[in-house]
């Protein structure tokens, strides 16, 4: 007589497959987690450099001209909506004649970084005189000063990724992100 000896199957069983698939989906969450973490991070650090650098370039233009980029009658008290005039005064028209500088040569380019027709940074969006500087997230830099400044000279900032701020109140939670000059 055989005894009959019961046959086994080769494979996986339903609990050994759904452990293998819970600890993939673990996995692909704790790496998107990071990349993303990596990525708000490296965006936070750009705003940095590029606040510093657009910082550096109002300080020129004050050295040459005497007073901060932007005409007093055009400064923002919240600050929204300068960076147009910036880039004018800082790369596209810093005599205010007029012209850009592929025209006029006898201006001074305080910020090379900001030509939108070579823009490495990707901080510039618009072309020719209507361009703005966008910080890393998309929005646009916030620029101010004086009486409405807190800076005794000017605030220049980034909403950082929420892209909302209160200037007037720097203790208020949504500028927890902020970027700003010091």
């Amino acid at each position: 007589m055989n005894a009959s000896s019961p046959r086994r199957r080769s494979g996986f069983t339903l609990i050994e497959m759904l452990a293998t698939i819970t600890i993939i989906v673990i996995l692909t969450g704790l790496v998107m987690a990071g990349t993303r973490f990596l990525k708000d991070k490296q965006n936070r650090s750009k705003a940095e450099i590029q606040i510093r650098l657009l910082a550096k370039a109002c300080e020129d233009f004050k050295m040459d001209n005497g007073a901060y980029p932007c005409k007093d009658d055009n400064s923002s008290a919240d600050g929204r909506h300068m960076t147009n005039e910036l880039f004018n005064d800082l790369y596209w028209d810093s005599n205010r004649n007029g012209s850009g500088p592929k025209v006029d040569m006898a201006q001074k380019i305080y910020l090379a970084d900001l030509d939108p027709d070579n823009n490495k940074q990707g901080w510039i969006e618009g072309t020719g005189q209507a361009a703005r500087i966008i910080d890393p997230w998309g929005n646009e830099y916030f620029f101010r000063k004086g009486v409405n400044a807190q800076n005794p000279d000017f605030d220049l900032w980034s909403a950082g990724k929420d892209g909302k701020t209160n200037p007037d109140n720097p203790k208020d939670k949504v500028n927890r992100d902020d970027v700003r000059n010091l």
